[in-house]
């Protein structure tokens, strides 16, 4: 179980990411449209001054029910343990033990 306070960190990053998503980029699309290289710079500078965890990169996609943020699939949403021991249960269906 990941700690709470690294949970509720993510929980906000990815809350400030939505909120300043159409700002972010609708200031990248100026930057890269205009030719000017002091215009370019204006709104590299507006750039920066967001928060700095409103950006895409700083998401990290963790597991639903443990938080763990390795050995995570998308598909299932879950890290590769819980993956595990659900597929022995019987939980997700079409999913079996591979041998050969």
């Amino acid at each position: 179980m990941a700690r709470k306070a690294l949970i509720q960190r993510q929980k906000k990053r990815q809350l400030l990411y939505e909120k300043y998503y159409l700002k972010r980029k609708s200031i990248k699309n100026k930057i890269s449209t205009n030719t000017k290289l002091e215009q370019k710079l204006y709104w590299h500078l507006k750039l920066q001054k967001l928060p700095v965890n409103s950006s895409s990169v700083r998401l990290h996609n963790r597991c639903l029910v443990t938080g763990r943020p390795k050995g995570f699939f998308r598909f299932f949403g879950l890290s590769r343990h819980l993956i595990r021991e659900f597929a022995h249960q019987g939980f997700f269906p079409g999913v079996v033990k591979s041998s050969w």
